[in-house]
């Protein structure tokens, strides 16, 4: 229980400054909606911009004349953020005790290194929900001057639960990492690469019907904004192959750690 409150205090910096970006983020997407509110004609900057990019975007997937229209295009970047911020809490959390040099300390405790492992692993699971309620709050608080409906406050509380399922998806992408790698610096950029490639595919998957193919690779794809808009619901298969990817990235981390030589 020390290890845990003391991630906790260890991720408390990095959680104020991500929140602070992320709360930045909801308020910038927000007042640039006030170009679009009610005012379909704003819409027309639209057409000089090629289909395929636009569907890459999501932006023909929603009416952005309409808060969770406007929501439902920025979702991506939200549940970007999510990720990398996720990742980078479970990799530097393994990471940190060679950084800091406090392995040989860490590996007297009178525990196993399963149980440190899971300590860790808490403790940045409590900071990826904090981070999906402080972006929920914002983004809550800062609709409320274009009166939504009902129907906006689920959708939101949707993408809510999507951006937690993705951070937790690139939380045990991370944690994995930190477990396997030796040299600690390359954890948080190798996490934040396989991020950004797996945004890049999702991006693309969009942009032609030949490319759908690539939904099964980014975990971006499987809570896509434009799909439970339209049903309401996580399709069973996608949640499915997210638990598949959690479950063998910490079944690995644990695995792998609990054998690794540490650097002292």
């Amino acid at each position: 229980m020390n290890i845990f409150w003391h991630e906790i205090k260890a991720n408390r910096k990095s959680l104020l400054v991500w929140s602070a970006v992320m709360v930045l983020l909801v308020l910038t997407a927000v007042a640039k909606f006030s170009a679009f509110h009610n005012n379909p004609e704003s819409l027309a900057i639209l057409d000089s911009i090629p289909k395929s990019v636009l569907d890459g975007m999501n932006m023909r997937a929603f009416n952005l004349v309409k808060l969770d229209g406007f929501f439902g295009v920025v979702f991506s970047y939200f549940s970007l953020m999510g990720a990398m911020a996720a990742a980078m809490w479970g990799s530097e959390s393994i990471a940190r005790e060679e950084r800091d040099k406090t392995v040989e300390f860490s590996l007297v405790l009178p525990i196993t290194r399963s149980k440190l492992v899971t300590a860790k692993l808490l403790a940045a699971l409590v900071n990826c929900v904090l981070f999906v309620l402080i972006t929920w709050g914002a983004s809550a608080l800062s609709a409320r001057a274009y009166q939504p409906d009902a129907g906006f406050y689920k959708f939101l509380g949707q993408e809510m639960a999507a951006m937690f399922l993705i951070e937790l998806v690139f939380l045990a992408m991370g944690v994995l990492l930190g477990c396997v790698l030796k040299k600690y610096k390359l954890a948080g950029s190798m996490a934040i690469s396989i991020i950004l490639t797996a945004y890049v595919l999702f991006v693309v998957s969009r942009m032609h019907e030949k490319l759908d193919v690539l939904r099964f690779v980014t975990p971006f794809r499987y809570f896509d904004a434009a799909d439970f808009y339209k049903t309401g619901r996580f399709e069973p298969v996608y949640l499915a192959l997210s638990a598949g990817i959690i479950v063998v990235c910490l079944a690995a981390a644990y695995l792998v750690y609990a054998r690794r030589d540490m650097m002292i």
